[in-house]
């Protein structure tokens, strides 16, 4: 499918998702997607078991009741857009989501939950499922990739600026609207894009919340445009727009070209990293380096002190401020700080949810090694195409040794397996999960191209934890 650009980016993305037929996403790409919204299914069952996931059940359900759409794996139903919001908050919830690495987005947090609603409220196939999120997909990435990493250096969360508009597409593909009907949506979705990195200095659940906005925000604007409602004509490239209101002084690393090239041809769906990790993605190179290191024996009680290399544009993200993320107050803390997560790498041989929890945050070995630890920009990293980094450690007797990971794991470069992203589904999943519902969901997802009534699913979904 060739894509020709008419100038506008919202009329050229219109006519993309309104235009695109599921024959024409090749056959890898979506079975990747599949893979992608397991991989969200798995972290949202993990995510119910956690005190922020209840409270923000009770809020929701305090304000909108009871609906027809589930919350993943808390056997509750809720309105389309309460739903929405809810299962963003929860496949968002442990930091453990896909990250496509140009744009530096959590797409699925927000594109699979606003494809669900829709797909519920209107009773769509499997594979229109399928189709419909490969366009939110793909044009989410795009015009994140846009900023070129400014958005986190003017204090906004891509996935909450950019997802709505994903989702806009997306849910616009199911609900039938027209090329003219999709643009004034976005138009619409211009004024309800929100998401600040302020959560950053205090370990705050806001950018949970973000996904979930979006993808709730985004079903109403695509409401109020198949009704008639006018929305903003340039919402991207406006003097107002998008790009000018929230990049700042960025506004010059604007790139627009990048949000329609390629549509059609280049899938940045297999772009999109899964994480192996449930930090935020900067870390992931820096992680690796220090389980590397370790197996090849080097040991936490050998280290004098460490010194990180990590793209420059992270480091007000994982870096900074350097007593906070040295001595992290909460997991969520831990889970944007380079020295915490590189030393419980050493001292603990491994990083997943369990290095989040209380005892390991208050684990003197850990904090002492964290304090020791430094950084500087990193002058050769590939940044924003992966997230490169390296560790110079120094040890006790005075010998320097250094490992470098220069593309990160999961990154296009080097993606997991769709084997191993379903067994990461399963590892997530039983947190929560019977071994039963684990093997339904599964089968359920990967058969879901095939699925003219995907109501089984649906149900299995709402099943509560074990």
């Amino acid at each position: 499918m060739n894509v020709q650009s008419s100038g506008n980016i919202s009329h050229t993305l219109a006519a993309f998702a309104a235009s695109l037929d599921g024959s024409q996403i090749p056959a890898d790409v979506r079975l990747r997607a599949q893979h992608h919204m397991l991989d969200a299914i798995g972290i949202a069952f993990a995510s119910g078991r956690f005190d922020f996931a209840r409270k923000m059940l009770a809020g929701t359900v305090a304000l909108g009741g009871q609906g027809a759409v589930p919350v993943i794996g808390m056997a509750t139903n809720l309105s389309p857009r309460d739903s929405a919001m809810m299962n963003g908050f929860l496949v968002h919830g442990l930091d453990f989501d896909d990250t496509h690495m140009g744009g530096i987005i959590h797409p699925t947090a927000s594109i699979m939950p606003a494809v669900f609603s829709a797909a519920v409220m209107k009773g769509a196939k499997g594979a229109d499922i399928i189709t419909a999120y490969v366009i939110g997909m793909e044009a989410a990435t795009r015009l994140a990739a846009v900023a070129r990493g400014a958005f986190h250096q003017v204090g906004f969360h891509p996935t909450g600026i950019i997802g709505i508009f994903g989702c806009v597409l997306a849910v616009g593909k199911i609900f039938g609207l027209t090329p003219a009907e999709l643009a004034h949506a976005q138009g619409v979705a211009v004024s309800m894009a929100a998401g600040s990195m302020e959560f950053l200095e205090d370990g705050a659940w806001n950018k949970r919340l973000h996904p979930g906005w979006a993808a709730q925000a985004a079903i109403t604007a695509v409401s109020l445009a198949q009704s008639g409602f006018i929305g903003i004509t340039r919402p991207y490239e406006g003097r107002f727009g998008l790009f000018n209101a929230y990049m700042g002084k960025e506004v010059a690393r604007a790139d627009y070209r990048l949000a329609t090239q390629g549509l059609g041809q280049t899938w940045e769906l297999l772009n999109t990293a899964i994480k192996p990790y449930p930090t935020c993605h900067f870390v992931h190179a820096c992680i690796d380096s220090a389980l590397i290191l370790r197996q090849q024996g080097l040991r936490a009680d050998d280290i004098e002190k460490i010194e990180t290399l990590v793209p420059g544009d992270v480091i007000k993200t994982v870096c900074e401020p350097e007593a906070n993320k040295k001595r992290p107050a909460n997991s969520y803390d831990a889970q944007f700080s380079v020295p915490f997560l590189t030393a419980a790498a050493f001292v603990r041989g491994r990083v997943t949810l369990s290095e989040l929890e209380e005892d390991a945050l208050r684990d003197q070995k850990i904090l002492d090694l964290a304090s020791r630890c430094s950084y500087r920009a990193d002058p050769d990293s590939p940044f924003p195409k992966a997230y490169s980094g390296e560790l110079v450690v120094t040890t006790k007797s005075g010998k320097v040794l250094r490992h470098r990971e220069h593309i990160n794991r999961g990154a296009a470069d080097r993606p997991l397996s769709n084997a191993e992203i379903a067994e990461k589904f399963r590892g997530n999943a039983a947190l929560a999960m019977s071994a039963g519902t684990i093997t339904e969901v599964e089968r359920g997802v990967l058969a879901l191209e095939q699925a003219n009534d995907p109501s089984a699913l649906v149900r299995i979904l709402g099943a509560s934890a074990s």
